[in-house]
């Protein structure tokens, strides 16, 4: 006699502890002290933050006035995106309300922005990237928003922010919100690197990844090759070998934080060098390079300009801009070594003459 057949039942369990964002920086400062309690309640502001423009952008495309240009060019010489300009504001409204910074610098602000009532208690500085690769948000593609938090060493005077003009490794915390088909939030304050999802249903941030770490080599290598005849020499040769040899495929979306966190992901390389005419590159140290640097490098990563460790780098102005080659150590020892080799010959050349 055939046993009759049992249905299947499936077992619906909990499989993660529901950690929130602000319960997961106090649990890693191991602490409930006045500065544990600052920090989470930072993140949580940034969490707020993005809540809001994960909102904006998944209504863009509905909304009057919320897509293309604003006809104004920023401080960086760019035009500004309308999106660009709601992110900014509602940072700035976010912490204005939290008594816990006493100043933003922006990408999208000439100068350091004061909020003078927050500053007899406010000890931090919040540098950040509103909505990075805004260009993807009329075409519905992923953006993202980058962030770092700094202490406040002194108030000048004049409100140029000085005291902001450190190498990276001054940042408490840094990291990033991607909007993509779930909005993520994934942060650094030196003890690792953790991924939150937003869950709509409840309105918060959860815990989805923990300790991430970046594979030692990868196969992706993003870039916008249509740069390449205005890139150095040994740039080019770095392109020319992956191109000659199997094992690495092209991933560039014009969106860093996008990519950025792909490489984190699935390990590779990322590349925005200097051009011949400007080899300063394009992105800015303090709100895109080095907050990236951070959360790369404790995931077990590399960040360089080619030349120097982007952390070590101390930046002379508050809008500097740096080139970039970031992710898996073995990808940017690589790019690192043509880089090395043309040096190497340049300096031969100058003995034999």
């Amino acid at each position: 006699m055939v046993a009759e057949a049992k249905p299947i039942v499936e077992e619906h369990t909990l499989d993660r502890d529901c950690t929130t964002l602000s319960r997961h920086v106090l649990q890693q400062m191991q602490s409930f002290s006045a500065d544990a309690q600052d920090l989470s309640a930072l993140m949580g502001r940034i969490g707020l933050a993005a809540k809001l423009i994960a909102r904006r952008l998944s209504r863009a495309g509905l909304m009057e006035n919320a897509l293309g240009f604003t006809g104004d060019v920023n401080v960086q010489g760019e035009s500004v995106k309308k999106m660009d300009v709601y992110a900014n504001e509602v940072f700035i409204a976010v912490f204005k309300q939290s008594g816990l910074v006493c100043r933003l610098a922006s990408e999208e602000m000439e100068r350091p922005y004061y909020i003078p009532e927050n500053c007899p208690i406010g000890r931090h500085t919040l540098v950040y990237d509103p909505l990075d690769g805004s260009s993807n948000v009329d075409i519905d593609l992923n953006v993202g928003s980058i962030f770092a938090i700094r202490q406040q060493e002194g108030m000048d005077e004049d409100g140029t922010a000085q005291d902001l003009l450190q190498p990276g490794r001054k940042q408490i915390a840094a990291g990033y919100v991607l909007y993509g088909p779930s909005t993520m939030l994934v942060y650094t304050i030196g003890k690792g690197v953790h991924a939150f999802t937003l869950d709509p249903s409840l309105g918060e941030f959860i815990l989805s990844a923990e300790n991430i770490r970046i594979p030692e080599h990868g196969p992706v290598y993003s870039a916008n090759e249509g740069n390449f005849w205005q890139w150095e020499e040994p740039i080019r040769d770095y392109i020319r070998y992956v191109h000659r040899h199997e094992g690495y495929t092209a991933r560039y979306s014009g969106a860093l934080v996008g990519d950025i966190h792909r490489i984190l992901m699935q390990g590779g390389v990322f590349l925005y060098p200097g051009t011949v005419k400007k080899p300063e590159g394009k992105l800015r140290l303090l709100y895109e390079s080095a907050p990236l640097a951070f959360v790369i490098e404790q995931a077990g990563g590399r960040a360089s300009t080619g030349t120097q460790e982007i952390m070590d780098v101390i930046p002379d102005r508050l809008h500097q801009r740096t080139p970039l080659i970031i992710g898996s150590p073995d990808n940017v020892a690589l790019v690192e070594s043509f880089i090395q080799e043309r040096q190497r010959e340049a300096a031969d050349l100058a003995i034999k003459t």
